[in-house]
């Protein structure tokens, strides 16, 4: 009698581990690195799905998780209709296996700003953490993002130049910690441009400068980071606000200096985030979308 209780109890054990194991094993395969050539992989076939209107474009892992807006929803809602995918930016983290894009749509019929992680999970592509902004979202002007941002440089920075990680999550972390605490040293670059929603403060010279003012006493919580020391870039995934607004900060950082943020932030039913619509702050200060020429 002992003995059998004995073998059930290491049999118990067995079968516990091996549910843990089969539990972990997607988690944990997204947490393992992998060469360039798979991120890049990764993040072309994001974009054919979108083109496509079909998720059949990417090779699809087991369990893939879709969240659109912070929400848990539907890849196959979102990528619903073919769609031109007019400029798009793409990070790769390595470490991680993980890539971030950042695209603008300039469909007539629904104009988007879309933020979109996409990791490499269990067998193939996923999960997916999409923030999709349109009409209505934060300083939204989906035609001026792509004039603003198609005319800044994302090139390679050669090895020897490169920030280390810890480096460009230092970076940003204290631009976004600096929204709750203005005592936090920011390391401004210049020139320096941010691009939130339609709105820049660049002009194109060499003065331009970021360090304009940020919020007071805004938390920006629950940061989740991609890292592509290549291009100097970090892109966060937060929490914005009281409201725990979805937010994408994007930073390219160099020499440890801050030169181009983008913001894409969903304000959810509340037009323009609680702000008077974008077109009225345009009329009272035009230069929010200054002309960088050709």
């Amino acid at each position: 009698m002992t003995a059998f209780l004995s073998r059930l109890r290491t049999a118990g054990l067995a079968a516990t581990a091996l549910a843990g194991l089969a539990i972990a094993t997607p988690a944990a395969a997204q947490g393992a690195g992998c060469p360039r050539s798979k991120t890049q992989e990764i993040g072309d076939s994001w974009i054919a799905a979108v083109e496509a209107g079909s998720m059949f474009k990417m090779n699809l892992g087991e369990w893939v998780d879709y969240s659109e807006n912070f929400e848990r929803g539907s890849l196959g809602s979102f990528l619903n209709k073919p769609r031109k995918v007019d400029w798009h930016l793409m990070i790769q983290d390595t470490d991680k296996c993980r890539v971030f894009v950042e695209a603008v749509i300039l469909d007539k019929e629904r104009p988007m700003v879309l933020a979109t992680q996409v990791g490499s999970g269990f067998f193939g592509v996923g999960p997916f953490n999409n923030i999709v902004t349109d009409e209505g979202d934060w300083l939204f002007d989906a035609e001026k993002t792509a004039y603003y941002a198609s005319r800044e440089d994302w090139s390679e920075i050669p090895e020897g130049q490169r920030n280390t990680r810890e480096e460009l999550i230092a970076a940003a972390n204290a631009y976004l910690d600096s929204f709750k605490d203005k005592s936090v040293q920011v390391p401004w670059g210049t020139p320096c441009a941010r691009l939130e929603g339609g709105i820049y403060t660049g002009k194109g010279q060499p003065t331009d400068s970021c360090n304009v003012g940020v919020p007071d006493g805004v938390e920006l919580t629950d940061r989740d980071y991609i890292v592509d020391p290549a291009l100097g870039a970090v892109a966060v995934f937060l929490k914005f606000g009281e409201k725990k607004r979805p937010d994408s900060h994007l930073f390219r950082i160099e020499d440890g200096k801050i030169r181009y943020v983008h913001t894409v932030t969903n304000c959810g039913d509340e037009v323009n985030c609680g702000f008077p619509p974008l077109s009225e702050m345009l009329k009272k200060n035009p230069e929010m979308q200054p002309d960088l020429g050709k």
